[in-house]
């Protein structure tokens, strides 16, 4: 969440002019400086953080910036796992040497800013008495990251590479996560947090826990080794910004005098496959369905020019829309109504139910054989929005006229919005985590999913 921070005390220092960061971190967000880690007040401050135009700044300031790097290269994705790391040693000759950044395991060399620290610079903000936080830096509570963190450490008087953190994948050569991470001394004020938990435990041979400094830690299956899909702010129709994203993009909401329209997709597309997911409602009367991945094709959806743009079903009285038309097809929904979602793209079929219960008398047997009896297509005249052989995407727009429209995806996350489900369902993928039974050999929208 936009304002959790983990915090602790720092201790004595083992050596202030080094230290090593490394991180995985997930954007949620474009447009706003987030801070994620850094450390303050006493000596100043070492801020790491996203400008608001997407660069990475990283700078340790103290009556003025004694260093400073921002890159020239942007970080816009939000379906993506960035690994950072950030390496200081001030004992260094090269001036350049000391202080590098690393993103996928390949060393940032082009910068719109630099400003080396001086040799044999000491980081004042590694002080005893000082705030170090994830998700943040120092004491500060404005502009928390915003989005997710997971296995974050730091060495206290030692200076890495990327190579403890992570490695080339030999099949696909993608940088890939070190979940059992060897050769890597902490010092005194180091650490290991977020190792597959949110228990607030140091994994490293420290014991140096910590708090939770604002906000509440919030669970996810989504990790660098499995993205999840989520809604894609940057992929939206022609009535942009009219929707706010929030909880890892998975919460959409829209205002009571300006929603009206507002469109996004997921940051997953699907050509063949089956796949489960999720949406409670929040308020209003949120339409949920498909869309193409042609940006001129999806800006224009529910105009007249492109009929087979996608499909949807509109909450406020559950028929299916498409070819600018409508069909009955199910039921409304109202204020925490759960709708599950199946598309089976091997065999161009969808589904959606509500609250356990499947649309158009459709079965779970059904559902599971790839049966076209009940599913949405037959309400339709055509199947070519299933059949294009384009990227099918996930679509969630408010289209109730008044704005004001809230809903909550869960994608496998086991959450909706900060709510944890209430009683899992059955998943035989071993993928995601749902509130209702995943039919059979339907899986969450995933990169393990994919890979299946």
């Amino acid at each position: 969440m936009a304002t959790t921070r983990l915090t602790r005390t720092l201790g004595t220092p083992t050596n202030r002019k080094k230290l090593t960061a490394s991180m995985w971190l997930k954007k949620s967000f474009n447009g706003t400086e987030k801070h994620f880690f850094g450390m303050g007040t006493s000596g100043g401050y070492l801020d790491f953080r996203f400008a608001n135009t997407g660069e990475l700044e990283l700078y340790h300031y103290n009556s003025g910036y004694q260093f400073r790097l921002t890159t020239t290269r942007k970080f816009r994705d939000t379906n993506a796992w960035y690994h950072l790391v950030f390496t200081i040693d001030t004992t260094l000759g090269t001036a350049d040497d000391r202080f590098k950044v690393y993103v996928n395991g390949v060393q940032e060399t082009v910068f719109t800013n630099r400003t080396n620290p001086s040799q044999d610079y000491e980081i004042g903000a590694n002080a005893s008495g000082n705030t170090i936080s994830v998700g943040n830096y120092g004491t500060n509570t404005n502009n928390s990251f915003d989005g997710i963190i997971s296995h974050v450490h730091f060495s206290d008087g030692y200076a890495y590479d990327p190579t403890p953190f992570g490695e080339t994948d030999s099949a696909t050569g993608e940088w890939k996560i070190k979940t059992s991470v060897t050769g890597v001394t902490y010092g005194n004020n180091g650490f290991w947090w977020l190792k597959d938990t949110i228990a607030t435990t140091d994994h490293s041979s420290n014991s140096n826990t910590f708090t939770v400094g604002g906000g509440t830690l919030t669970k996810t299956e989504d990790c660098p080794s499995n993205v999840f899909c989520t809604i894609n702010p940057l992929f939206r129709n022609r009535f942009a910004n009219q929707e706010t994203l929030t909880n890892g993009n998975t919460t959409m909401t829209t205002g009571p005098t300006d929603g009206d329209k507002a469109m996004l997709l997921g940051t997953i597309g699907v050509t063949s496959g089956k796949w489960y997911w999720e949406c409670k409602v929040g308020t209003g009367k949120a339409q949920i369905g498909f869309a193409y991945n042609s940006i001129n094709r999806f800006t224009d959806f529910y105009g007249s020019n492109n009929p087979s743009d996608g499909f949807s079903v509109y909450g406020n009285n559950g028929n299916v829309y498409y070819d600018g038309t409508n069909t009955a097809y199910g039921s409304s929904w109202t204020t925490n109504d759960i709708i599950m979602v199946a598309l089976d793209m091997d065999n161009k079929l969808a589904w959606l139910g509500k609250n356990g219960t499947w649309f158009n008398s459709a079965t779970q047997t059904e559902i599971e054989n790839g049966t076209a009896t009940y599913d949405l297509t037959t309400k339709m005249s055509t199947k070519q929005n299933l059949n294009s052989g384009e990227f099918v995407f996930p679509m969630f727009a408010d289209m109730t006229g008044t704005g004001d429209m809230g809903l909550n995806v869960n994608f496998g996350n086991g959450y909706f919005g900060t709510t944890a489900v209430s009683s899992a369902g059955t998943n035989a993928s071993g993928i995601g985590i749902f509130e209702y039974d995943v039919p059979a050999n339907f899986t969450a929208l995933s990169t393990k999913g994919l890979n299946l």
